[in-house]
């Protein structure tokens, strides 16, 4: 989903500033399926915003620039409800950590262990901090999300759990084959 279509959707939900909008794409519900930076938050925004898609008020701070909270425009509403009528595109699954694993003869042992042992703490503490978000107030559509970012989590740390021998002692057969080459 790009920025735009993100933001949009996100104010429907209510009003909110930026930096509230990167805090739910960061640790959030929004995070299992969308990266967005200020760096892009803020520019959708604004041009959101000469569109007159979405509105703004200002609040003074102290000692800090203005706070904007934006909400959805009647026509925002409009342009959601267009983007989202459109058929989201495939599912883009890109892993260091797999490409790492492709070239795991090139490493010890120990290190294909350790990237191994490291992704696994990973997927347990993004299923954790998914879980956390299953006990706020959520709409059955947010559980749903939550909940299917929850059982591809487990389901990738249940198969590298599973199958980690594969390549156990992967770096030392390449050294085998090598030396007897």
């Amino acid at each position: 989903m790009d920025v735009r279509t993100l933001c949009l959707g996100i104010l429907a939900l209510g009003d909110a500033t930026g930096y509230e909008i990167r805090k739910m794409v960061a640790e959030g519900s929004f995070s299992f399926f969308s990266e967005a930076s200020y760096g892009s938050i803020y520019p959708a925004l604004t041009r959101l915003t000469e569109e007159g898609l979405v509105t703004y008020q200002t609040t003074p701070q102290s000692k800090r620039p203005d706070k904007k909270v934006y909400n959805l425009s009647p026509a925002g509403r409009e342009e959601l409800t267009r983007a989202l009528r459109r058929d989201p595109g495939p599912d883009k699954n890109r892993s260091e950590f797999l490409a790492s694993l492709l070239f795991a003869e090139a490493v010890s042992p120990e290190r294909v262990n350790e990237l191994i042992g490291d992704r696994l703490r990973q997927h347990r503490q993004k299923i954790d901090s998914l879980k956390s978000l299953l006990d706020e107030d959520m709409t059955p559509a947010s559980s749903f999300v939550v909940q299917f970012g929850i059982a591809v989590q487990q389901a990738a740390l249940d198969f590298l759990e599973n199958n980690r021998g594969m390549l156990e002692g992967i770096g030392t057969r390449k050294k085998r084959k090598s030396a007897s080459a």
